[in-house]
This record gives C-alpha cells, structure tokens and sequence, in this order.
C-alpha cells in the first residue's frame, strides 16, 4: 500500500516459522489456521485495513522477529513513525490501531503500547526516531531493546484499550480456540 507522510505504518509481521502452533498438534501453519469464515492472518489484514493507515506486509522468511522488524522498516524507509503488529492477533480492533497512531502524533512520545487490563499487547508504535534502533535489530528478540531506551527517557507512553485483541495472538492450536471463542463472542456482542 503506498505509505502516507502523514500516519505511522502498520507492519504486519508474517514471516515467522509457527513452530509451537505446529508442536501443539497444528496441521498447517499458524497463519493459514481458519479462524471462522478466513484464515488467521485475513483477520489481521482485514483490521489493519479497516483502520484506514497504510500499511506493509513483511513475510519473507527470516531468522527471528528483530529480523523481520529491521526488514520491514528497511522496505518504508519514509514512514512518520511504525506499529509493529504480528500477524498472529486475529483479533485487534482498527479502532486500536489508530489510538496508538493517534498516540505517537504526540511529540513527546517516542512509543506508544497498549495495555488490556494491565497485560502489554500489540501493536507498539514507534515515531520516526526510533528509525536506527529498529533497523539495527536482529535476532529472535523483538523491538524491547528500544522499547527500553526510550523508556530511559522518559518517551514511552502506554495506552489503556479495551481490545483483547491486543493481547490473544495465536501460537498453539489450545489459542486458536480461545481465539475462536472470543470471536464468536464479538460477534454476538454485536448482533
């Protein structure tokens, strides 16, 4: 999707091997799993659209997840600023992409995480200047290192949602069906 100068870019990570989902009896891999009517990763997709930022899907094969940060970043190199999201939460919420888009419009925020009744979930954003710490990520350790740094700063805010979304990704067939059951609650939520 073309990236606009004005909003962070939603990189939806979708690179990774799924070994646990294969380990917990998965027959195919965690992001092709059918959750409903679609697979998880349509889910995912179907939300980021939804929130109307743009957005990039990073799923070439690589070593661990600082990998697949830095290659995402690498491949929209003018974004504002990133939410880094896993293509294993099937559930997040549009709206709760664009509150922590929203959040990093703050210049004082340098990362934005959101918080589901006191658990970190996904996506974090990063602003523009956390650019050389993300692309200097490698490894099966994530974005935490920067997260770190900038909360020595004082520049990380985190953001109260009402999304378990934020925090139910999909790494075993047992969180599929959690997942499946959450899902089906929504949508009753909403009939």
């Amino acid at each position: 999707m073309p990236i606009s100068l004005s909003a962070p870019v939603v990189l939806v990570l979708a690179s990774g091997r799924g070994a646990r989902f294969a380990a917990s009896g998965g027959a195919v891999h965690k992001l092709r799993a059918r959750l409903g009517e679609t697979t998880v990763l349509e889910h995912t997709l179907a939300a980021v659209r939804a929130s109307g930022l743009p957005w990039h899907l990073e799923d070439v094969g690589h070593p661990g997840m600082g990998d697949s940060i830095a290659a995402a970043v690498r491949a929209t190199p003018d974004a504002p600023g990133w939410l880094v999201l896993p293509g294993d939460l099937p559930l997040v919420l549009p709206e709760t992409l664009r509150t922590i888009a929203a959040a990093l419009a703050d210049p004082d925020c340098a990362v934005a995480v959101p918080v589901y009744r006191g658990e970190r979930g996904h996506p974090v954003g990063f602003s523009w200047t956390c650019q050389q710490g993300l692309l200097a990520l490698a490894g099966e350790q994530g974005a935490a290192s920067v997260v770190r740094q900038q909360a020595q700063q004082g520049r990380v805010r985190l953001v109260d949602v009402d999304d378990a979304g934020t925090v139910t990704d999909v790494d075993t067939v047992q969180d599929l069906e959690r997942a499946a059951v959450l899902l089906a609650a929504r949508r009753q939520s909403t009939d």
